[in-house]
């Protein structure tokens, strides 16, 4: 490479650096600067609206930090290991079960993923993991109860679990049917991405603050959950401001709301494409909700979303074949759209 290439590459490489670090700032500023451009009222609004959504979701978002450094600090996560284990039944169920706690978003738990089935672990048992896993953890079932109560809390804590049990139990049958062998890609396994962790996981150290190594390591976890969760949050709030300031109610009540299938079929589609992430959709799921949006619907979007984002889909194709790429966007979509519709159900059994 000439040195003038290298010299152009060197602010590209910086750029990348930026919006990679700060790239979400940036977008909010962007977006508040068109705002205001176009309505400085509207934009003045938005940043009222935004702060006081995060003041109102301050205790429940400090909670969450903490209880992820915990998680982080005491090895708390090796724990997951113990559930593929033992026989195909005790091992969905436990996948299904570790899923719904792990503290893992749709893109975090891929290398895992790649460990365990490099390391010969069942299908059935890893999918009940993936599919479970990115839908609920501690942290985000204290912000869900923040932003959207505690009744949906629980009904997507639910919904994970049994996603996972549907999901590993679906494969576990086809699976005996033969066709769902050797699912990773050809050069992907071989006990990287993490594998040994896998094998042997080390102990959890509860008493973390007796070991200045895992203080230490409590409060970059704090830190860094704190700088993604604020720049995403703030985001998330400015966008519902603007949504509930530029989207008819009649017209969200049109499209999602009511009580029948569409709604929920709506809700589960949009889910894939729209999604930003775990913590951001909250808010916007809330502000949809105001609108008119149905529980169900909501449900159904904030699942399908969390378990096949666009990011987290593009990493699953280039992890398995598309047989089982297949097979995880038809065990996600579906089991999204059966949780969105019991859920639509519930007050009315």
């Amino acid at each position: 490479m000439t040195d003038a290439n290298l010299a152009a590459a060197r602010p590209a490489a910086g750029l990348r650096v930026i919006w990679r670090d700060h790239g979400v700032w940036l977008t909010s500023g962007l977006i508040l600067a068109a705002v205001a451009m176009l309505d400085a009222g509207q934009a003045g609004d938005s940043l009222v609206f935004t702060a006081q959504s995060l003041l109102h979701t301050a205790p429940f978002l400090i909670l969450s930090i903490l209880v992820a450094a915990w998680a982080g600090a005491t090895g708390a996560d090796n724990l997951i290991a113990r559930a593929f284990t033992g026989a195909p039944a005790m091992m969905i169920g436990l996948a299904a079960l570790a899923g719904g706690l792990s503290p893992f978003c749709s893109c975090g738990v891929i290398p895992l993923i790649a460990a365990l089935l490099a390391m010969g672990v069942p299908l059935s048992a890893v999918m009940a993991f993936w599919l479970a896993s990115p839908v609920m953890d501690p942290s985000m079932f204290v912000l869900t109860t923040g932003v959207l109560g505690v009744e949906f809390a629980v009904a997507k804590t639910l919904a994970a679990v049994g996603l996972g049990l549907f999901g590993g139990w679906t494969v576990h049958l086809l699976g005996r049917a033969g066709g769902l062998s050797d699912p990773l890609r050809a050069g992907i396994g071989n006990g990287g991405c993490g594998g040994g962790k896998v094998r042997d996981p080390g102990p959890v150290v509860w008493r973390f603050w007796e070991s200045p190594e895992r203080r230490a390591k409590f409060g970059r976890e704090a830190l860094g959950v704190t700088q993604f969760l604020a720049k995403r949050l703030t985001l998330a709030f400015l966008l519902e401001s603007l949504m509930l300031a530029f989207i008819p109610a009649e017209t969200v009540t049109s499209l999602l709301g009511g009580t029948g299938l569409a709604p929920i079929a709506l809700g589960t589609l949009v889910g894939v494409p729209a999604y930003l992430n775990g913590y951001a959709a909250l808010p916007l799921v809330g502000g949809l909700v105001e609108q008119g949006m149905a529980q169900g619907a909501g449900l159904a979007f904030l699942v399908a979303g969390g378990v096949t984002s666009l990011p987290a889909a593009i990493a699953v194709w280039a992890l398995v074949k598309p047989r089982v790429f297949l097979l995880y966007l038809a065990l996600s979509l579906s089991g999204a759209f059966a949780a969105g519709l019991l859920f639509q159900l519930w007050p009315l059994a």
